[in-house]
Order: structure tokens, then sequence, then C-alpha cells
């Protein structure tokens, strides 16, 4: 069954988007058009994909490894519930699921 996702622009608009169970937020933020690059491909060696999770939604998370915490310190308007979206694996408790891309968010693999 597919997971929804909100995902708000840097402009203030909602793009709805659906993705299975299983795979990384970031393949339906690409699908959905979102400006995320995604540059390390989710090896957590960029922050390419960095996302601001819903207030009401970041709790349900699991905990962002030292590692991705590592990456975030490198993302341009982090916020506290700031994830990368590489790193978020959907699943049915995450049907429903708001996250905000950054106003600093550039696509440049499609240049």
């Amino acid at each position: 069954m597919p997971v929804a996702i909100s995902f708000v622009t840097a402009k203030g608009d909602r793009v709805e988007a659906q993705g299975e169970p299983g795979i990384p937020l970031l393949e339906v933020a690409q699908a959905a058009g979102m400006p995320l690059e995604g540059t390390c491909e989710g090896q957590m060696a960029c922050s390419t994909c960095h996302v601001i999770v819903a207030p009401e939604w970041f709790d349900r998370l699991p905990e962002a490894s030292e590692e991705e915490e590592d990456m975030l310190d490198l993302a341009a308007a982090v916020q506290r519930t700031s994830r990368l979206s590489c790193q978020i694996v959907l699943g049915e408790e995450l049907d429903g699921l708001e996250v905000t891309i950054p106003p600093d968010s550039n696509d440049m693999s499609g240049v």
C-alpha cells in the first residue's frame, strides 16, 4: 500500500506524492520533482537531500545516526527537525508525512 507524502516547497506550494514502503524518501522527492540532488546516492557523504520534517512527524522517525548528524552540520538552513531524506525509509507508519524543502535546495543534476 503506497505511503502518502506532502512536500512543501520553498515557495510554500504543497506537492502530494506517494511512495512504496521500504524506499528512501529521497526517491519519492526526486520523482515528485523536488529540487533534492542526493549527490552521494544515499551514502551520507553530502547534505544535498536535506529536508525539514514537520514537528508533529519528527519524533515518529527513528533517531538520526551520528553520521547523519555530522552531515546535517554541513547543510544550510538546518532546523531542529532537519533530516537527510535519504535516511528516511518509508513505512506505513509514515503515511501522511509532511516535509519542507529548504529554500536553498538546488538540484544541479539536470544542468
